[in-house]
């Protein structure tokens, strides 16, 4: 590489560019190499040398490289770093590449796949414990389309939404990766862009027909051009990335947004349901309360929480289920120890289909198809069982075929890589017994031989050994190389090294040649074999995925009992009316935090009914408030994915949308200040809360003026109370907000109790009747380590606010005569809509100069009576 392009620049250059803005991986030899900009980033994304190879342009070129062999684990941590990869392999051998061009010719390349962070299936690359979600989006007619897949498993739905409501449903899904068209101007950030050709709901069927061979889609659903669209996107961008190889999907599922319990972006990170706010599992609602023990049930619970249910009946169908497993733990302890030693079949089933599978995948497969059988049996054989397991009994079953081909074809523990062969079982193939017999015979005559040239030589030393580039060779220490050099030796000299000397003979040869012939012809007999049993399980794939997605559902219940009876949780009540009754509840992720540390949790009710549906909670900070509304939305959310919940007992109306606005941070990205943050989300809330709604609601007004942050708070509550009517818990410091217990019916007041014992402040984590009597602030801030002197200031001050207040009526001074918000609504419409109707009625040409003077007048006196 110097001067100018050189042929395998220009091959570079080629590929470089159809690799886009992926980092290419171009093969040499044992090596992928990277060049230029992509060799500068991915040398400090991997911690690995930069060095230079020639000269392009008068300048060296910069350039790194991963071994071909470890390649998995530099993808994995590319990937994690935010990066695309093209893999450019040699689709020629040298030998051919010669006998095309001459000795010189240069080995052709090509890109035979891109590695993206949704399209990955290999084992190294993905979280065990997590679903790897691709989605497509675009806009028809006002309306988002949604196309989502996991490729690992081959599981595909679609869905649309209105464009607001985008934010939330990615949110749900957590997609590791979104495609949208190039031309989209509200495309979510830090999406892939394609051609907007490649989203038309007619091509979206028509690849659909195709790729499960059906000439109508009406068996699988009844689908929109939004989410068709979607779903051409999607296959556009597969077949891309995969170069023409489609991976492993299943026939689409339609999604409505009725049939999943609403959750908007603000609410899922607020409630910390799959990662917590640091970013990481630990502190998690799912951490706290996974005890899965396969990968594909910690998948499912994880897609559970991320989309709880709505129907009545489904609910009552998994917590059934649940219950079965709780109320027999001799049955939940040895299922969950057959399903431990499961493998993942789900994902070794997505390796093999889109042809990345090795004999290992077949294995699992096999063998979790036989646990599968067993499973089903033993529960078919127990009286009692809930519906829902009942529907999933024929799907562990009817395998028996397959499972028995594959038993006989392959070896107990098959190896990962299928190039050495060995994964044949002996007594399947004859001829590839015959083969390996052939072989082994002659690996024994070189023994032989070996010993025969050492009593012929004399010379003890003497090995018969191999490698990749001789072959089988003879090899003596060089002092006695000489002896074995004359011409009637029978030996022939192939190679000095500094302390040996390596010879030829003609019968090591024949018996070499013998080897090589015998072990050719098995390695291709098994790899025949190999393509004959990836093509019956292909054959098999939507029954296989039926199996794994049964036996991930089953994995999610005994998890769910077991984590049930380790902390004493009840199965909830799920009632048609207004309702939210939890007696003894808790928080799940506070209880097992302070469990590890020896503390109890402090439990307590909540009785919301349609009477008594806004609670106002105050109290002091750290008193429990944000803790005691969280853990009420998050049993509400459990309740609905159709798990127990953390209470002593609980019934709970059904809910359609939950919203959680708890706590809030900058959003420097967006250039929205904590407050804005606060606004939006509480904005969302007024908007879309129904009156089968549950909203929990933190210090609304906190991040403003303490007028305008009371004003806020108060009529915020106003309107949750009068229009959106919906089951609510609202906390705040605010007492003055105490005051609408006077005029919101369907409010009450509450506070978490607190004392304070010789001058230090004693939280009792309880939630009582009634107003808080005061905030304790200062308290609190002792507590914390503030300096002595500046709480002695504080309290200085604060008696002299006191005062004031004392004196002045307070801040809610002159709000007791205030309207309802519903009034105040009415009044303000009133006083607009008789202005509108004065200027409606004049005839402005007729005016004389003087009756215009008065009606200036008259208007400003009808604008002053309007309110601001």
């Amino acid at each position: 590489m110097s001067g100018g392009a050189t042929p395998m620049m220009e091959q570079y250059f080629a590929l470089k560019r159809e690799a886009g803005d992926c980092l290419l991986f171009y093969r040499m030899g044992d090596f992928f190499e990277l060049f230029f900009d992509d060799a500068r980033q991915a040398s400090q994304v991997l911690d690995i040398a930069l060095t230079s190879r020639g000269e392009h342009a008068g300048a060296p070129i910069p350039m790194c490289g991963v071994p071909v062999h470890a390649a998995e684990g530099y993808l994995a941590r590319l990937i994690k770093a935010g990066c695309r990869v093209a893999i450019a392999e040699q689709v020629e051998t040298p030998e051919q590449a010669k006998a095309r061009g001459g000795y010189k010719a240069l080995v052709k390349r090509d890109i035979i796949r891109f590695v993206t962070a949704g399209t990955l299936t290999e084992e190294a690359l993905l979280e065990p414990r997590r679903a790897n979600m691709l989605a497509a989006v675009c806009e028809v007619r006002g309306t988002v389309g949604i196309a989502a897949c996991d490729i690992s498993t081959g599981r595909m739905e679609l869905e649309e939404c209105a464009p607001e409501r985008l934010g939330a449903a990615l949110a749900r899904l957590g997609a590791s990766e979104v495609v949208a068209p190039d031309d989209w101007a509200d495309a979510p950030g830090d999406s892939i862009t394609r051609p907007r050709t490649a989203f038309a709901s007619d091509e979206g069927e028509a690849a659909l027909k195709r790729l499960h061979g059906v000439g109508t889609l009406d068996g699988f659903g009844s689908f929109t051009r939004a989410m068709l669209a979607a779903a051409g996107g999607l296959l556009a961008y597969l077949d891309h990335v995969g170069r023409g190889t489609m991976p492993f999907l299943l026939p689409p599922v339609a999604r409505s947004g009725d049939e999943r319990l609403a959750m908007d972006e603000a609410t899922r990170a607020s409630l910390e349901i799959l990662a917590s706010q640091q970013g990481g599992r630990a502190g998690s609602l799912i951490a706290a309360i996974d005890r899965c023990v396969t990968g594909a049930g910690a998948r499912q619970l994880a897609e559970d929480l991320s989309a709880p249910l709505t129907d009545a009946g489904a609910i009552t169908a998994r917590l059934a289920l649940v219950q079965y497993f709780c109320e027999d733990p001799l049955l939940r302890a040895d299922l969950r120890e057959v399903l431990r030693g499961a493998p993942d079949i789900g994902r070794a089933l997505g390796r093999i289909v889109a042809g990345r599978g090795s004999p290992r995948d077949l294995g699992q497969v096999r063998d979790g198809l036989s646990e599968a059988r067993n499973i089903g049996d033993h529960l078919g054989r127990r009286s009692g069982r809930p519906a829902l397991l009942d529907g999933l009994l024929p799907s562990l079953g009817g395998h028996g075929a397959l499972t028995d081909l594959l038993s006989r074809a392959l070896v107990p523990t098959p190896p990962t890589e299928r190039s050495q062969g060995g994964f044949i079982a002996e007594g399947y193939d004859h001829a590839l017994d015959e083969l390996r017999r052939v072989s082994g015979n002659a690996r024994r005559a070189i023994a032989a031989l070996e010993a025969k040239y050492r009593d012929e030589t004399g010379i003890a030393a003497l090995k018969i050994k191999h490698n990749g580039v001789l072959g089988y060779f003879i090899e003596v220490p060089a002092k006695h190389g000489d002896r074995l050099m004359t011409p009637d030796s029978g030996f022939t000299h192939r190679q000095t090294m500094a302390g040996a000397v390596r010879f030829n003979s003609l019968q090591l040869h024949e018996e070499a040649s013998r080897i090589a012939e015998a072990g050719g012809h098995a390695i291709a007999a098994e790899e025949a074999h190999f393509d004959e049993l990836v093509g019956e399980v292909v054959k098999a794939r939507e029954a296989i995925a039926a199996t794994a997605a049964a036996l991930a559902r089953i994995d999610v219940g005994a998890g769910q009992a077991e984590r049930a009876a380790e902390g004493g949780w009840c199965r909830p009540e799920m009632a048609a009316d207004r309702c939210l009754d939890i007696r003894g509840g808790r928080h799940p992720v506070v209880e097992a935090a302070l469990g590890t540390v020896g503390d109890r949790f402090v439990a307590n009710d909540c009785r919301l009914q349609p009477n008594d549906r806004l609670w106002l909670i105050g109290g002091p900070n750290m008193g429990g408030k944000s803790t005691f509304l969280r853990q009420n939305a998050l049993i509400v959310l459990l309740a609905h994915a159709g798990g127990y919940v953390p209470a002593q007992s609980a019934k709970i109306g059904l809910v359609d949308r939950l919203f959680s606005r708890v706590g809030a941070s900058d959003n420097l990205a967006r250039g929205r200040s904590t407050f804005m943050v606060e606004m939006v989300e509480t904005a969302a809330i007024l908007a879309q809360a129904t009156e089968r709604s549950f909203v929990i609601l933190d210090e609304v007004g906190r991040g403003t003026s303490t007028y305008d942050g009371l004003a806020l708070a108060w009529a915020v509550v106003e309107a949750v109370h009068e229009t959106n009517r919906c089951r609510c818990l609202f906390a705040t410091h605010y007492h003055e907000l105490s005051r609408l217990a006077e005029t919101c019916d369907s409010l009450s007041l509450h506070h978490v109790r607190a004392r304070e014992w010789k001058g230090e402040l004693v939280l009792l984590h309880e939630l009582a009747t009634g107003p808080a009597d005061r905030s304790y602030g200062l308290a609190v801030a002792r507590l914390a380590g503030v300096p002595p002197l500046v709480v002695q200031r504080a309290k200085s001050v604060l008696e002299r606010l006191e005062k004031s207040r004392a004196e002045t009526g307070g801040l809610a001074a002159g709000l007791g005569d205030l309207p309802l918000f519903a009034a105040a609504q009415e009044l303000e419409e009133e006083a607009r809509d008789a202005l509108r109707e004065r200027l409606e009625t004049l005839d402005i040409d007729a005016l004389s100069p003087r009756e215009a003077l008065d009606l200036l007048y008259e208007l400003k006196r009808l604008a002053a009576s309007t309110p601001d």
